[in-house]
């Protein structure tokens, strides 16, 4: 996505385009590790020091309540962001806090599938994501 989708993407969405928020969509992008806020933070401020940390987290929520980024949850608790808001799933290393992104289109007509078939009642499904814990393996030479 480049800078100037990030002002469309804003506009579509009725939001005011502001340089606080584009620099915050450009980072999460540009980070591409499923950031934390404080790794967000951290990456502005080296161009943009006095940026507010509360503006980066009304920002973020922002995006967030209107679906221009997710929020990922870490088995540790930590809240971290994702720019990408196609079907897929994570791979979350239990050693090392990383995510990954795990795109699988067979997987995700298996799961729509299954749960057409097995409704939970009194609830509507919106979405279905997996977040697979495991370990990242070094290969071995």
């Amino acid at each position: 996505m480049k800078p100037e989708d990030y002002s469309t993407k804003l506009v579509e969405k009725g939001l005011k385009v502001t340089p606080q928020r584009i620099v915050i969509m450009e980072a999460i992008i540009k980070l591409n590790n499923h950031p934390t806020a404080e790794n967000i933070i951290d990456y502005i401020r080296k161009n943009y020091p006095n940026i507010a940390t509360a503006t980066v987290y009304k920002v973020l929520d922002a995006l967030v309540s209107n679906a221009l980024i997710k929020k990922v949850k870490t088995e540790k608790d930590i809240m971290r962001y994702d720019a990408i808001l196609e079907s897929h799933h994570h791979l979350y290393c239990s050693e090392s806090d990383r995510i990954e992104d795990y795109i699988d289109n067979e997987l995700n007509e298996l799961l729509e599938k299954y749960f057409e078939k097995k409704s939970i009642p009194h609830f509507k499904i919106e979405d279905i994501k997996l977040q697979i814990i495991g370990r990242f393996i070094k290969n071995k030479k």
